[in-house]
């Protein structure tokens, strides 16, 4: 599978419940998370099973623009909940695999699951439709800064 993929956003929320902010670029910290988000200062809010895997999170443009399209849904970066959006990068593809993204290297490990506290803050019924394209949970290999438009591909073992 050959493919090369962007970054075309970039978010965190410093804390949970609070919108997600917009930012140009990202500190990556392997094996912590994502610099300033609610995550890697523990001031998360998505389970009672804390995992690795949640360092950072992805989530498709091409998903965004299906919601629009099928569905009638208007959702933006900004409001999917993930750090990462990519524009071709196939994320249910790459569980178990090795991504480099801008200087960083991850390990995709799980795809993620919609909640519905999305629907809370969006107001919007987006559960269902987010099933089985909610984004992918990656663990930080390599810290680094990525930023908009830095490029996304695969990675063999380093």
């Amino acid at each position: 599978m050959a493919w090369t993929g962007s970054i075309i956003g970039l978010h965190i929320a410093p804390r949970s419940f609070l919108p997600m902010k917009n930012m140009g670029v990202l500190d990556l910290i392997k094996g912590v998370g994502v610099s300033g988000d609610r995550y890697s200062s523990e001031n998360g809010f998505y389970s009672d099973r804390p995992e690795e895997g949640r360092q950072i999170t992805l989530f498709e443009e091409e998903t965004l623009i299906a919601l629009s399209r099928d569905y009638g849904i208007s959702l933006t970066p900004a409001e999917h909940r993930r750090n990462v959006t990519t524009r071709n990068v196939p994320l249910n593809h790459l569980v178990g695999q090795r991504i480099k993204i801008g200087e960083c290297l991850l390990e995709a490990t799980r795809l993620s699951t919609p909640c519905r506290h999305i629907e809370q803050i969006t107001g919007q019924e987006v559960f269902e439709p987010l099933l089985h394209r909610s984004g992918l949970h990656a663990r930080i290999l390599r810290s680094g800064t990525i930023r908009v438009g830095d490029a996304i591909s695969l990675s063999g073992k380093e």
